[in-house]
């Protein structure tokens, strides 16, 4: 497999997964972007699209659990979502400009593109790409779909793509076969691997050949010692933080 070169700031940085949320502040939420900023941690966050093909900062395939709604996310527009107050606070589904507005290069974007099964997830990455072109903070995107990353390999080459991996019931790669094979169709710059599944002799061997490891989710201090060992860089939250 190729190696490009990968930018330093990805592994000099402890990322926030969804943000610095909790205690109140909502996941995803432009609130917990500001805090992760204040703590001077970079940003890991999720993008679904809106009806009319735009990146929301959003994790859910739904909207119930996060804002109340009984409708699917991809069948509002993001002037609707936009609308949408997080359950117990006044602050309202983030579009991915805003976030980079916030941001302003002040501290690295891991930015999540979701998928799954018999979904465009081409049109995400357009989209996405398409707000990230006059953007100059240091910024990558990563999916557990292999596809996102060839995509941006191919469409936007100058962009740090990278691959996220579980083994459990949860991921479409539990047996090594389908961790190989989506290795070889990604080509990442980099891999994110569920901490649950480390440490692991085939991802020590890749990170031994260089392939950067970030690990997520760093939610308990046992988790945090095990991620420092195993990995390059850390999404945390909660009782994982420094």
């Amino acid at each position: 497999m190729s190696r490009r070169a990968v930018p330093d700031w990805l592994t000099e940085w402890e990322y926030a997964h969804r943000g610095l949320h909790g205690d109140g502040v909502p996941e995803n939420s432009l609130q917990g972007a500001r805090l992760a900023i204040e703590r001077g941690m970079g940003i890991e966050c999720d993008i679904q699209r809106s009806a009319d093909d735009y990146p929301m900062v959003l994790h859910d395939w739904d909207l119930q659990r996060l804002t109340g709604t009984k409708r699917d996310t991809e069948a509002l527009t993001a002037e609707e979502l936009q609308q949408l107050r997080h359950l117990g606070s006044e602050e309202t589904i983030a579009a991915l400009p805003q976030l980079l507005k916030l941001v302003s290069g002040r501290v690295p974007l891991l930015i999540e593109i979701k998928s799954r099964r018999g979904y465009d997830v081409a049109r995400t990455c357009l989209a996405v790409s398409s707000q990230l072109a006059d953007y100059s903070g240091p910024h990558a995107v990563m999916s557990f779909d292999p596809r996102v990353a060839r995509w941006f390999r191919k469409h936007s080459p100058g962009t740090c793509a990278g691959l996220i991996m579980r083994e459990d019931e949860h991921g479409y790669t539990q047996q090594a076969w389908q961790r190989r094979l989506a290795l070889w169709l990604a080509k990442p710059d980099f891999l994110a691997y569920h901490i649950a599944a480390l440490p692991s002799p085939w991802v020590a061997g890749l990170r031994l050949k260089g392939l950067p490891i970030l690990t997520w989710t760093v939610n308990s201090r046992e988790t945090r010692i095990r991620a420092l060992d195993s990995a390059d860089a850390l999404i945390s939250e909660g009782a994982g933080l420094a």
